[in-house]
């Protein structure tokens, strides 16, 4: 029962960490109490993209016409959706299992308690408890869950949280969604396509609010054209469920409102698993829920690590992946440059898409620097136009005396899939001049990195 690594949690950093282990020649085991692939591939990323993928195709239809396609009686199956989204996780699940034996890790299944001397306690369903020990070490990856809100307590029929989202058996005819992260938006977008009546409440004075303020403001312009209710400075003091739906009541600015509805999605944030893992008994130190590591992911204690959600920074799948692959190199003997978290790109697959990196303008002058910012439209793009997809911007942030690019912040379709361009740009310290005379193709969505980059400089072409 001896491994060289023995990784908690096969979330996107737990299986990510434990392929890059076997990689290395270390003898590796996975320990998971549910499916493979954690909440990301089971509950999270995975699942809800196809949803919303469900919903953007029926949203095709309902404007067919726009495109000179009639179609007629087109109609959305609620269960065959959800059946669709449920494979296609399964389907996800099942490759990492093909994962662990292709790079001949031990998946051992049960619960995962850290103990003294490098060990880990595994209790299976029937409650036997068996211990292994890593003899480089044990990494933690036990990740989050929904976080609950004692005024709004989850009983998973009338008050639900995301996992509750995706597997409901009927479509509410009214859902109020509290907060407006990327979890809240994308119910809500997906539920209003399908026809549900949508109200947003979000206790900040904008949707998304980690977005630049630019951003939130056309989220919340494009949602509300949708026909979404979106209630700012707003807060859901109480739910009665006593009745056949749900009472909810709101403290705004002007006063309590009472609104009725099916179904309450409480979308305000996770969580972290660190209950029951054996961190008090090894003495790792948390501090507000979080595990505290250094750069290279090592614990207080000697031998013990932790990444993904349960240690300080962005709560993200790509993250939990980088930083498992780095604390596992270093196990190994490499010298891995440390996570940048300033680098880190944001991604919320809702209609429109928004994706960001680096600063906000606010954030920008905030810090006191000298900027230069450019904005190109959508609506002043070709590939746009003929896409139907006008809604929406790039918004690029410059350093003005070095061209720094400090930051990017985008809002329209597609734009998940062009944020990567202006990642590796930050990180190989692409100026705004050079990013201007990287020829983009035409005609494209990313021209309007270029042509913001232009826009910054008073070089703008088609603006």
């Amino acid at each position: 029962m001896n491994y060289d690594i023995i990784v908690i949690g096969s979330g996107p950093g737990g299986y990510v960490t434990a392929i890059r282990a076997s990689q290395l020649g270390l003898k590796t085991a996975i320990v998971e109490k549910e499916s493979l692939g954690g909440v990301c591939l089971n509950w999270g990323c995975i699942p809800t993209k196809a949803l919303l993928k469900s919903a953007n195709v029926y949203e095709y239809l309902q404007h067919a016409a726009d495109y000179g396609i009639t179609v007629k009686d087109a109609s959305a199956d609620f269960s065959a959706i959800i059946d669709r989204s449920r494979g296609v996780a399964n389907g996800m699940s099942n490759g990492i299992q093909f994962l662990m034996k292709k790079n001949k890790i031990d998946v051992i299944q049960g619960t995962g308690a850290v103990k003294a001397g490098k060990k880990v306690a595994v209790t299976d369903a029937d409650g036997k408890v068996t211990e292994y020990t890593a003899d480089k070490g044990v990494i933690i990856a036990t990740g989050a869950r929904s976080r609950k809100l004692p005024n709004i307590p989850q009983d998973g029929e009338k008050i639900i949280g995301y996992r509750e989202a995706m597997t409901l058996k009927t479509m509410p005819k009214r859902l109020v969604v509290v907060g407006s992260g990327a979890i809240g938006v994308e119910f809500a977008y997906f539920y209003k396509t399908l026809g549900t009546e949508v109200t947003i409440v979000e206790f900040m004075p904008n949707i998304v609010p980690v977005e630049d303020e630019e951003v939130s403001k056309q989220m919340e312009k494009s949602f509300k054209k949708s026909g979404i209710k979106i209630m700012t400075n707003a807060s859901v003091e109480s739910v009665d469920t006593s009745g056949k739906g749900c009472v909810v009541k709101i403290k705004t600015a002007k006063g309590e409102e009472t609104i009725e509805c099916d179904v309450v999605l409480s979308a305000v944030g996770i969580e972290t698993n660190l209950d029951g893992i054996g961190l008090e008994e090894v003495g790792i130190a948390t501090d507000k829920g979080k595990v505290l590591v250094n750069e290279y992911y090592q614990t207080n204690i000697p031998g013990y690590y932790a990444i993904g959600d349960i240690v300080p920074g962005p709560a993200l799948a790509h993250v939990a992946s980088a930083e498992g692959i780095i604390c596992v190199e270093k196990i190994a003997g490499h010298n891995p440059e440390p996570l940048d978290y300033g680098n880190i790109p944001g991604c919320t697959y809702a209609s429109p898409e928004i994706a960001s990196v680096g600063m906000t303008e606010k954030a920008a002058k905030a810090a006191g620097l000298d900027i230069k910012v450019g904005k190109f439209p959508f609506s002043a793009s070709g590939k746009a136009s003929a896409a139907g997809a006008k809604d929406g911007f790039v918004k690029l942030i410059f350093d003005a005396k070095y061209g720094e690019l400090l930051g990017a912040h985008m809002i329209g379709a597609n734009v998940t899939e062009m944020i990567a361009e202006i990642v590796v740009a930050r990180k190989l310290e692409v100026t705004g001049e050079a990013l201007i005379k990287t020829v983009h193709p035409h005609p494209t969505m990313s021209e309007a990195v270029m042509e913001a980059a232009a826009a910054a400089y008073g070089e703008v072409i088609h603006l």
